[in-house]
């Protein structure tokens, strides 16, 4: 419903300007939520429509308010800062609609979504900041398999990028060891523990003689030969280290179909199919001076020629020799001087592949099985023959924090650059800001702070300086937090059920303190918030359903069979706390006994349904 609502709300709000404005091309209104729920439960920001219709964005907003009429389901408009219009929802509309169960009818596209999400480089343990990505891309997957569309879920691993890199100097130039050696302790408990700390000492190695970064470029290129025994340690390292985030991701049931790794993407010479298209369109150049001299770069995102081409013909044929020279500044290098690709490189051949553009595919095979005996799969040079289909989707979004935003609207670009307009259009960067730390958990972590760190709102995580929060490790501060509670209110109840609950309790608090806040917003993490069991936090919300099926149960009523076959009539009764934040209990006749004051009080006092 509420999404109905938005798409209601944003088609009359170009129809409003279509009226208006006849025959200038509009772009689709963006909904949005803003910062503080006070201001409304969406915003919709006017500056897009500010360039074709050639005013300003406040002017506009107030155009709109005073003309757009009533909408069923809105109940308030207000123009806000330079270019806002923030609405309201009719809640007394909304709540009907939802007890009656009434059901917009939903036009399903076709074809299959692709969501990326996780992406962790498989080199040491999981951090908050990774916590982050994986439950707002697993949320998003359950929205949009509830919404009933197909959903391929993908972890993408950088398994031979600069940070793998990175561990495998530190076990072979820091610490001396053999691939023996490393694979007895890959296969120990909390594995990618170790790797965090080995990963801060290398950053430590390098930053004490800069001859030590030989070492890197030397390993980057030895990974990328899968013949080498330094590829082989990579291989290891890695994919022990991906074991445990899987593991970890588990603790949290969130699962993935399947893991697309960079090392496929090379040996299967993905890189080498997308190189030659992009090399052909255009898209790629070689530089030839400069401080880029000898590397294959690309136009960065964001910038345009000086010059346009105008043809009469549909189709203007580039000749390689006659592309305009593109600044320093904006260049982007998708190829090194060394021959070695970098990470945008091998991404948009991965892109290609998950459009169905690049002629070639992985070999597939299982790699770990959840709990629920599902699969998942990963990428190999050689698979099993009986394998699920992926990629050649229709749409893709890739959940992935907004400071990679450059890098993916590169790869946008490349797509649109090789004449796939139709596929960048449908390629979405979900963004969201960072997790970092507020001064109090640094230091309870005993970090040592400066004065002036002590007064900053947040602090940022480092990986490189083995500075944060390992998810494994907030999971477990947050079970023991809960398992406390649990055992002080349920002494009765075996130990084991003790523990099932407080993980069921600490898994919510956890992926709800996670949602709760804006995508654009930076979460300052810090623990008394995060185990708080009071206010808007996950046990909260948890407690209020407890509470909600103990009234279903007294009352001998099925929730799921109530929900559907409730609906508005002079026979049901509503329980309304006030007009403008209506909290309805829709009750049938045949419990119409139940009406009592404390048994219909949530949310506003969750206390007193105790009775």
């Amino acid at each position: 419903m509420y999404r109905h609502l938005e798409r209601r709300l944003a088609q009359a709000v170009l129809q409003c300007l279509q009226r208006r404005h006849p025959g200038v091309a509009l772009p689709t209104a963006v909904i949005e939520q803003p910062p503080k729920v006070e201001l409304g439960d969406f915003a919709i920001p006017i500056f897009p429509f500010a360039k074709p219709l050639r005013s300003a964005p406040l002017r506009i907003a107030e155009e709109i308010r005073a003309e757009i009429g009533p909408i069923e389901g809105i109940a308030e408009l207000t123009v806000a800062g330079s270019g806002y219009l923030n609405v309201k929802i009719d809640r007394a509309w909304m709540a009907a609609a939802l007890a009656a169960d009434q059901k917009p009818r939903a036009d399903i596209p076709s074809g299959k979504i692709l969501v990326e999400h996780t992406s962790i480089n498989p080199n040491k343990a999981a951090h908050i900041g990774h916590l982050r990505n994986a439950i707002l891309g697993d949320t998003f997957v359950r929205l949009l398999r509830y919404a009933g569309r197909e959903v391929d879920i993908q972890n993408y691993i950088d398994n031979t990028g600069v940070q793998v890199a990175d561990v495998v100097v530190g076990f072979t130039h820091i610490e001396k060891k053999s691939r023996v050696e490393i694979e007895s302790l890959a296969q120990q408990p909390r594995f990618d523990y170790y790797c965090w700390n080995l990963y801060a000492r290398v950053s430590q190695w390098y930053a004490e003689a800069k001859e030590n970064l030989q070492a890197r470029r030397e390993t980057l290129h030895a990974i990328e030969d899968a013949s080498s025994e330094t590829a082989t340690i990579a291989e290891l390292i890695s994919t022990a280290v991906l074991r445990r985030h899987l593991e970890t991701m588990d603790r949290l049931d969130i699962e993935y179909d399947f893991l697309p790794r960079e090392s496929e993407i090379l040996h299967l010479h993905f890189w080498d199919a997308a190189f030659t298209k992009l090399k052909e369109s255009g898209v790629l150049t070689y530089e030839t001076d400069g401080k880029n001299k000898g590397c294959w770069i690309m136009r960065r995102a964001g910038t345009s020629s000086s010059s346009t081409v105008s043809s009469e013909s549909s189709v203007v044929e580039k000749d390689l020799d006659e592309v305009e020279k593109i600044s320093e500044d904006d260049q982007k290098v998708i190829v090194r001087s060394n021959g070695t690709v970098g990470y945008v490189g091998k991404d948009i051949a991965y892109h290609m592949w998950k459009f169905g553009l690049l002629g070639r595919d992985f070999g597939y095979r299982k790699f770990y099985r959840y709990p629920n005996e599902r699969d998942c799969w990963i990428s190999a040079l050689e698979g099993e023959k009986d394998h699920p289909h992926f990629g050649d989707v229709a749409e893709i979004y890739n959940v992935i924090d907004a400071r990679q935003s450059e890098a993916q609207n590169t790869v946008i670009e490349a797509l649109r650059g090789l004449g796939h307009k139709e596929a960048a259009d449908h390629y979405t960067h979900f963004s969201y800001e960072m997790v970092a730390l507020t001064p109090r958990c640094a230091a309870e972590l005993g970090y040592t702070l400066s004065d002036e760190d002590k007064t900053r709102s947040y602090i940022e995580v480092s990986g490189r300086k083995g500075f944060g929060v390992k998810a494994d490790d907030l999971l477990d501060r947050l079970i023991d937090s809960a398992k406390n509670e649990v055992d002080s209110r349920h002494p009765q109840l075996s130990d084991a059920e003790r523990l099932s609950i407080a993980t069921q309790i600490a898994v919510g608090a956890l992926r709800f303190f996670m949602l709760k806040y804006t995508k654009q917003s930076v979460i300052a993490f810090d623990f008394k918030d995060a185990l708080s069991f009071e206010g808007e936090t996950g046990p909260y919300a948890q407690y209020a359903v407890v509470r909600a099926t103990s009234i279903f149960n007294k009352a001998g009523l099925d929730p799921d069979t109530f929900r559907r076959d409730v609906r508005i009539s002079p026979n049901t009764h509503f329980s309304w706390h006030n007009s403008s934040t209506p909290s309805i209990i829709a009750i049938p006749s045949s419990a119409s006994r139940m009406r009592s004051e404390n048994n219909f009080c949530w949310p506003r006092s969750l206390s007193s349904a105790e009775n």
